[in-house]
């Protein structure tokens, strides 16, 4: 005879969006991950011009959202909403809404240390931006793609086609 807990249901952590306060994702990652929560923050690594200078940053790829993963039925998830940092976790209804399987599982597996790979799903002929580097917040056409980090792009300059090499990893997908 079977027991009638092996035909309860099978609870599993998912992965839920959390809405952090300007400039404070980090924060936010920090203190939920000092809770107890698991947490994911991907990032990107950026170029931003000012002064007339270029500076390599790392953002959020999403800037005020990251990912945090719990149990909605054993975590006690009322307390990410007062968590530093947090403004609130995203809902519906007074409940947490999941980020549908898979999401977050390839954002997690293209990513290298908390650094989201945004050009695992680009082709030659598509319109791209560049994220870093001296040509940075420019849309270009992707000329040749190769299994290697460098990828050749045809930029539009002075009403010609330049071509310029770039690091694949410097790239996401033009909006």
């Amino acid at each position: 005879m079977l027991a009638s807990a092996s035909l309860a249901p099978v609870r599993c952590a998912r992965w839920y969006v959390v809405h952090a306060r300007p400039n404070s994702e980090q924060k936010a990652e920090f203190n939920l991950n000092t809770q107890g929560f698991v947490t994911f923050l991907p990032q990107i690594d950026k170029t931003i011009r000012h002064a007339r200078r270029l500076k390599a940053v790392r953002r959020a790829l999403f800037p005020r959202y990251l990912f945090v993963k719990f149990d909605i039925a054993r975590d006690r998830w009322l307390s990410v909403n007062g968590t530093i940092g947090v403004a609130r976790l995203v809902m519906q209804d007074g409940r947490p809404v999941a980020v549908p399987v898979g999401i977050v599982e390839d954002l997690l597996e293209h990513s290298d240390a908390g650094v989201a790979r945004v050009d695992f799903q680009m082709k030659e002929g598509q319109r791209v931006r560049i994220l870093s580097g001296p040509f940075a917040d420019f849309t270009a056409t992707l000329a040749r793609l190769d299994e290697g980090r460098r990828v050749e792009l045809l930029l539009e300059m002075m009403g010609t086609s330049v071509p310029v090499s770039v690091d694949r990893r410097a790239l996401a997908p033009a909006a």
